[in-house]
């Protein structure tokens, strides 16, 4: 038996070493820190915390969750980084335990529910990626017409066998394009669940000769795919989001924390130049800074019609984004918001396609949307201020690597690693 120890790095990429199961009992890996500072490129470059002009030093993933494997003879586990006998300040997971423990010492646990969409490309024998053929596919289409090779009953079973619980899957809106949903869980379990449900999933279909990718507009002159982040809070088990069929003050206050931050949250859950790709007027995606009940050309998009299943969902993210980061950026905006005591504007009451009521949006570019995450310095303070430096200087060099590039040279950097 082998253990396959694993991480999410800033670049959501799943680092990680096989190691003799007896070795991982011991209850930590060593890894080197410049890691962190890696690009696509492979080139090292000097991220604030990777210690590269410090000779690069050691962190360990210190193992606290162990969990069936998708290959033989192999399980996988996770953990935490440490480094210099501390939590190590750019650990993402770390991020996220900050944020819940936030939000747990006022008496409230977060649960989290990720929606997944994707698209499926196939290799042309002249080593081409296009899109999987399916002509017969339509939205929400199940069955051969929209997966003619079995494809996601390939990742549910084997999701099924690594106990990563699947809560639906159909098909999207365009051809070979898919939404994976996972069950509702706690947040660390939810964002662990993701994190390996997106490492499976590639590989069992790369084992299958496609290339499953998470890419927010791999195909210029079709949908995007985005990461929706569900959540509500529960008090001794009580959903609190609308106990009595109507928003909480903890709900609006949520929704508000949401708004406020709006630009400086793209910097963190839309992190690709091909993202802004994605973020356009008149798109089911989370562009204008707004609100509204079961509407879903707003970003954060509110279900009250069950108290026992009231949430929040939040429409900005997308793949490219690490889940830990992603879901703590949001609970850490919501609970700003809590903290503040913020209004919560009118409800977006127009269409979203051709009117809105909104001003506000998104920054049009990633380099927009850093310098706008730079200037929220409450937010950065909140999801972890050396995490978020780490994260600025990685994305400008990765936005200077790709400036004049093409529509296709951009989608083509990214495309075999999201």
């Amino acid at each position: 038996m082998r253990t396959r120890a694993l991480f999410a790095d800033l670049l959501n990429l799943p680092r990680g070493k096989v190691v003799p199961a007896h070795v991982a009992e011991g209850g930590k890996i060593g890894f080197a820190r410049g890691v962190f500072g890696t690009t696509y490129d492979r080139d090292l470059i000097p991220v604030p915390g990777t210690g590269m002009f410090d000779g690069i030093p050691d962190m360990d993933l210190m193992l606290d969750t162990r969990r069936p494997s998708w290959r033989p003879d192999e399980e996988v586990a996770l953990g935490d980084l440490h480094a210099d006998g501390a939590a190590y300040v750019l650990c993402p997971r770390g991020a996220l335990k900050r944020a819940v423990a936030a939000w747990e010492a006022k008496g409230l646990t977060p649960m989290i529910g990720l929606e997944f969409e994707a698209y499926v490309f196939q290799q042309d024998d002249d080593g081409t990626w296009r899109p999987y053929d399916t002509p017969g596919a339509f939205v929400y289409g199940t069955g051969p017409a929209n997966d003619p090779d079995g494809l996601m009953d390939a990742i549910w079973d084997t999701a099924d066998a690594c106990d990563l619980p699947i809560e639906s899957m159909n098909g999207e809106y365009d051809n070979g394009q898919f939404e994976l949903t996972l069950c509702f869980a706690d947040a660390l379990k939810a964002c662990d669940d993701a994190f390996l449900f997106r490492t499976m999933a590639r590989e069992v279909a790369l084992d299958r000769g496609y290339l499953l990718t998470f890419l927010p507009k791999p195909i210029p002159d079709r949908g995007g795919s985005g990461l929706h982040v569900n959540f509500s809070f529960t008090r001794d088990g009580a959903n609190v989001i609308a106990p009595d069929g109507a928003l909480s003050d903890t709900a609006k206050q949520s929704m508000a924390g949401l708004i406020a931050h709006h630009e400086g949250l793209a910097g963190l859950l839309a992190p690709t130049v091909n993202s802004y790709d994605r973020l356009t007027p008149a798109s089911m995606a989370g562009y204008w800074a707004n609100w509204a009940d079961d509407h879903r050309l707003v970003t954060t998009r509110c279900a009250t019609g069950s108290p026992t299943s009231a949430r929040l969902e939040h429409r900005m993210a997308d793949g490219a984004a690490n889940p830990y980061i992603a879901v703590a950026s949001v609970l850490q905006a919501a609970l700003l918001g809590v903290d503040g005591s913020l209004d919560l504007p009118p409800a977006e009451d127009l269409d979203g396609l051709e009117n809105t009521r909104a001003t506000r949006h998104v920054p049009p570019s990633l380099d927009k949307a850093l310098a706008a995450l730079d200037a929220d310095a409450i937010l950065r303070g909140a999801v972890g201020e050396e995490l978020c430096d780490a994260l600025l200087f990685l994305k400008r060099d990765e936005v200077k690597r790709l400036d004049g590039k093409t529509v296709d040279e951009v989608r083509t950097y990214y495309l075999p690693f999201i």
